[in-house]
């Protein structure tokens, strides 16, 4: 009785630091907790909403194509309908095309274009630094980037729009692209524009924003720190918001908190998988001086609102719907690709350029909006889509293949 009373004792004295973490951090139950996340979403229509479409340039097939097209990219495709979806309506104008597919991750994309394993990589955002990097020296210029589809409003994985939220007492009515980047970012040189270094975006210290009262907030907030919640810059969510918010710049707030995905005890929303994101707006509901950037998904957790979005403090102020998504007049909409070969001086292989002309097309935009978690493209995007399937390689390092 008296070893028993003495461990109890022991147990109630030990630190919380010292105890069982809230979620695991072992990178292979990470891997196993996402991949059983995406079964529960993947085949799932998340947007029933129809889209007008018939605007968007029509596919118009040329003679019967045949070969095979090899893919290694995003598992996004594999993990839903679309890939099928594709496959099934590409192959009723030409039955001779099969496909070979390695849709593991985003990750393998430019590995398999540059080793010759893949003719085509979808990813779900564009190439990082080092991918870029990788291809330029194995193939003397960059990939042809081509966009398959614009992100979803608020679908986990599904490249969703970057919002920012602050705490429901805050009152903030307005956010701008510049205010973001002095509240998440720090001074910096340059930026990276693709894999070229771009000092026009450089910014001083005095363009930091540090406190509340730097956006005009008045009485008790006018002095007080900002809190910044934000994700580990080692995933892809931060290299998005940076393109969009630092111009490429790479240096965050020196007081930024990171959080990553965990893995739970017991099945939440997704399983086991517990995200980021919903990590961050959870802290952020128990402190008014804080601030993140995630997805509306976590829109309905308590405590926690948005605010309007503009590129510049002359408007427009747009909030995030599943509407300014899809017409791609919210800031922070993100997009996702198709890379492809295309050696300077040389067209696109013409198998691939006409698989590409068809996922862009009407036809195949409808099946974006078919398969319900990516949002169509609009017009205008599916015709520069056009335009850039047709053009010709150059060595460039900076802008275009």
């Amino acid at each position: 009785m008296r070893l028993a009373i003495l461990t109890i004792a022991l147990l109630a004295a030990t630190p919380a630091a010292a105890q069982a973490p809230v979620g695991s951090m072992n990178s292979l139950d990470l891997q196993k907790a996402r991949a059983d996340a995406l079964k529960t979403k993947g085949f799932r229509r998340a947007y029933t909403i129809e889209f007008d479409l018939s605007q968007l340039p029509e596919y118009k097939p040329s003679a019967p194509m045949k070969g095979v097209i090899r893919q290694w990219g995003s598992n996004y495709l594999a993990d839903s309908p679309l890939q099928g979806y594709f496959e099934e309506a590409f192959r009723k104008y030409h039955p001779g095309v099969t496909f070979e597919n390695n849709l593991a991750s985003t990750f393998i994309g430019m590995a398999g274009l540059y080793t010759g394993q893949a003719d085509l990589a979808p990813m779900g955002r564009r190439p990082s630094w080092e991918e870029l990097q990788a291809y330029q020296r194995m193939m003397g210029g960059l990939p042809a980037e081509v966009m398959m589809a614009t992100g979803s409003f608020d679908v986990s994985g599904w490249s969703f729009a970057l919002v920012p939220f602050v705490h429901k007492d805050n009152p903030l009515k307005s956010l701008t692209i510049e205010q973001l980047d002095g509240i998440f970012g720090a001074e910096r040189q340059g930026g990276w524009k693709l894999n070229s270094w771009d000092a026009s975006v450089a910014r001083g210290r005095d363009k930091n924003i540090r406190t509340w009262g730097q956006l005009g907030l008045t009485g008790e907030w006018a002095d007080k720190p900002i809190r910044v919640l934000g994700y580990t810059t080692n995933f892809h969510f931060p290299r998005d918001f940076a393109d969009k918010v630092f111009g490429g710049g790479y240096k965050w707030n020196e007081q930024m908190e990171e959080y990553s995905n965990k893995v739970r005890e017991s099945d939440g929303d997704y399983g086991k998988l517990w995200n980021a994101g919903d990590q961050m707006m959870e802290d952020l509901g128990n402190d008014k001086y804080a601030i993140t950037y995630t997805a509306m998904l976590y829109a309905d957790k308590p405590n926690v609102k948005t605010v309007p979005l503009a590129q510049t403090a002359a408007g427009p102020f747009v909030m995030p719907t599943i509407q300014s998504v899809q017409a791609r007049t919210y800031p922070l909409t993100r997009e996702v690709y198709f890379y492809a070969n295309r050696k300077a001086g040389e067209k696109m292989d013409p198998l691939i350029a006409e698989y590409l002309r068809f996922v862009v097309s009407r036809e195949g935009q409808a099946l974006i909006m078919k398969d319900g978690k990516y949002l169509p493209l609009t017009a205008e995007a599916a015709r520069a889509q056009l335009v850039e399937i047709e053009k010709t390689g150059s060595a460039s390092a900076g802008e275009g293949g």
